[in-house]
């Protein structure tokens, strides 16, 4: 781990002026702008086609994970509005279990304007099939940097469904402005079908129905995985040693199907998003700690800086056979698993070809993954998109990065 001492998260700053923050969408989701970025070569286009630059017969990888509606706003009876960031599931800890429970659940929590919730309850009104129902917040425990917070409703449903009645887009703390009915659909990508994530795999919310058949036709294939992604994802490097920042740790879930289908085409893998690049590397660095270590009881996880102890010895699609021995031997019909991996320059990509992404914020941890993947080249391609009027962030115009 010798190289992490010399990178300075300094050199990874750029000067983001306010305006080039996409703080709204485009009316038309596929008419964003893309730099294609290619043999030290940069290219524009639109977004919708993207196929002409995309190498034949490869395989997109999406993430399917779906924003919940984890912005909850409470008025107390002195008029302070508590507003409080649903983050993960406490008790019951399991993602699933807790959005289907009735009745009571506890979550971790991000809490603005806790000095004015010191104690007591904070109560919303539900309507929910034209009945009036309560939602009730109890400050339970107060930890460093976040909450638990107890939420008691009546009614037969499922905390689910009160978040969605009761809640708002989470849009990142960079977007300024209050959420608005329409980004309950725009922040949120066509093929989002798990719910979980509290804030948007933004490289996939550029893509229409319409695009993703046309790539089909194309001999394009398309697998999903799924990612619940935290809001870590926004938390800065504020350490100058890099290897002292503490990475967020995020769920994720592949079936044995899409295992198959990434030992397929593996060497032709085109990433949709930076999470699905933290899965896909994931993957293979667990493939290696089980051929090395073997089976073990407990969850897997893929720790922040493994990939420098075990060094790649296998090829992405040696991985792809220890997985998929090891769910055949313990009888899965889905791997879940955890990933705290820090992708930084210096870091061996072993199973994207190429990544789809939007232009991240200076000094985060996605634009130190671009960084890794594109080498000081990072910085003649954010220029060219600084030149260039392209929109930055969430919202922002997108980049197809490919490797030979």
């Amino acid at each position: 781990m010798n190289f992490l001492e010399n990178i300075d998260i300094e050199d990874y700053y750029y000067e983001l002026p306010e305006k080039r923050i996409a703080h709204y969408p485009l009316p038309r989701r596929d008419r964003s702008k893309l730099l294609i970025y290619k043999e030290g070569k940069i290219h524009d286009d639109l977004f919708r086609n993207i196929g002409s630059y995309l190498p034949p017969g490869c395989l997109l990888v999406f993430n399917n994970t779906r924003v919940i509606q984890a912005r909850l706003i409470f008025t107390k009876k002195t008029g302070a509005k508590i507003e409080v960031l649903l983050l993960e599931p406490a008790s019951p800890e399991n993602l699933s279990v807790s959005l289907n429970s009735t009745g009571k659940t506890s979550w971790k929590c991000m809490t603005g304007n806790l000095k004015r919730w010191k104690s007591g309850t904070l109560e919303k009104k539900i309507l929910h099939n034209g009945k009036m129902l309560t939602l009730s917040a109890m400050l339970k425990e107060k930890g460093d940097g976040c909450q638990e917070v107890q939420f008691i409703w009546n009614g037969r449903i499922t905390f689910g469904e009160v978040i969605e009645n009761a809640g708002f887009t989470p849009l990142p703390p960079y977007i300024k402005r209050d959420p608005e009915e329409g980004d309950r659909l725009r922040y949120q990508t066509v093929y989002s079908s798990k719910e979980g994530s509290v804030a948007a795999p933004t490289a996939g919310l550029h893509f229409t129905p319409p695009l993703i058949r046309e790539l089909g036709e194309k001999g394009m294939e398309t697998g999903e995985i799924t990612l619940h992604v935290g809001a870590g994802t926004f938390t800065p490097v504020k350490s100058p040693r890099i290897e002292e920042h503490e990475m967020h740790a995020e769920n994720f879930s592949v079936t044995p199907g899409t295992i198959k289908m990434l030992r397929k085409y593996s060497g032709n893998i085109i990433a949709v998003g930076t999470t699905s690049v933290r899965v896909l590397e994931s993957l293979h660095l667990l493939g290696e700690k089980i051929s090395t270590e073997g089976t073990k009881a407990g969850r897997l996880c893929a720790g922040q800086w493994e990939w420098c102890k075990y060094g790649g010895k296998l090829s992405f699609g040696e991985s792809l056979d220890a997985l998929e021995w090891y769910m055949k031997k313990n009888k899965l019909q889905e791997l879940n698993a955890t990933t705290r991996i820090m992708i930084v320059p210096g870091y061996n990509f072993r199973s994207v070809r190429g990544m789809i992404t939007n232009f991240h914020q200076p000094g985060s941890t996605l634009l130190l993954l671009v960084a890794a993947f594109a080498g000081n080249e990072w910085k003649k391609i954010y220029s060219y998109a600084l030149e260039n009027d392209y929109r930055f962030l969430s919202y922002g115009d997108s980049s197809l990065l490919l490797k030979v």
